[in-house]
């Protein structure tokens, strides 16, 4: 057995991200074959991803809080904490906090084979976008 150890909290890039966001990595591949990675990513209010869409999809789980999230073309939802949201592959969409609540969530996803094309990363949630019902 591996105990790791802590890693300092990241802030996420204003260019990925509207709003404070911070991610504290959990678990990534440590071996030929493994996948998967896993982050705690906390939203202050009112803040949220880009556009986005995962090669191999991504898994969520709330654990704190008010999260909302789109797919393109789809109606918002709101989660709340111990509530699970899967993305499929190659699905846009977007994810962050309700503007009135912190929101953590656990983010769950496989690489790609080139880890480099995993998340494809598109324009920020307008302001209209993350209002519209």
């Amino acid at each position: 057995m591996d105990i790791d150890p802590r890693t300092p909290t990241t802030k996420n890039p204003p260019e990925l991200f509207t709003g404070d966001v911070w991610l504290d990595p959990i678990a990534a591949p440590r071996t030929e074959g493994q996948r998967m990675t896993v982050a705690m990513v906390r939203f202050a209010p009112g803040a949220r991803t880009a556009w986005h869409s995962h090669a191999l999809g991504q898994t969520l789980r709330v654990t704190q809080g008010v999260a909302w999230m789109q797919s393109r073309g789809g109606d918002r939802v709101e989660l709340h904490a111990g509530q699970t949201a899967y993305c499929p592959p190659g699905v846009e969409h977007w994810h962050g906090a309700a503007p009135d609540s912190f929101m953590e969530h656990l983010a769950m996803l496989d690489n790609a084979d080139d880890p480099a094309t995993t998340t494809t990363w598109l324009e920020h949630v307008t302001d209209e976008e993350y209002r519209a019902v």
